[in-house]
């Protein structure tokens, strides 16, 4: 074989096997998964000049009218405290306080990004629902079947991800927030 037809078969294989490769990160990544906190993953470029071209490709995709970092500041979690993937069959127990920030929402989404459909339609939780002894600790729970309290259904999902979302953060959002303000998320039982 002639090196110029070897040259264009290893350049055609190699800009396929790196476009798919390229893709696959994209879609199997969250939202600004630059810096892990406990199981939350964050980043601070959203919205910015700075912001990666991984980034952008991420928001683009599954961030649609991400807000720069001043205005919201956004937590992914795939896994539970103990680094188990989360599971739509389990109960999950998500406990947290006061958040530096005006108000914050805990939503619920398939693998992919979307809202996961269910039979009750709640999707997300937010600080606004909640009285103010209990902003200063709160519990949700995650489950396949009505639970008492603040309940967000699993809608039989497999895989999933929760997002929380901080607006207004305290600091402008020039910092992560930390793993004891972050909230903690306990696997109960699967079914």
């Amino acid at each position: 074989m002639k090196s110029w037809a070897r040259l264009l078969i290893g350049g055609v294989a190699g800009v396929l096997i790196g476009g798919a490769a390229a893709i696959g990160s994209v879609r199997a990544g969250s939202l600004g998964a630059q810096n892990a906190i406990g199981p939350w993953m964050t980043g601070s470029d959203f919205g910015t000049a700075a912001a990666s071209p991984y980034t952008r490709a991420v928001v683009a995709l599954r961030g649609l009218l991400a807000l720069p970092a001043s205005e919201a500041r956004y937590y992914t979690a795939t896994t539970d405290n103990d680094g188990r993937p989360l599971d739509g069959a389990c109960r999950y127990r998500i406990t947290g306080g006061a958040l530096p920030a005006k108000w914050w929402s805990l939503t619920f989404y398939d693998p992919a990004g979307y809202l996961v459909p269910n039979r009750a339609g709640i999707y997300s939780v937010g600080s606004v629902s909640l009285g103010v002894a209990e902003a200063a600790r709160w519990t949700v729970i995650v489950a396949p079947d009505q639970q008492p309290g603040r309940w967000l259904p699993s809608g039989g999902a497999g895989r999933f991800d929760l997002t929380l979302r901080a607006y207004l953060p305290a600091d402008g959002g020039m910092g992560d927030f930390t793993r004891r303000q972050l909230p903690q998320i306990v696997r109960e039982a699967c079914a």
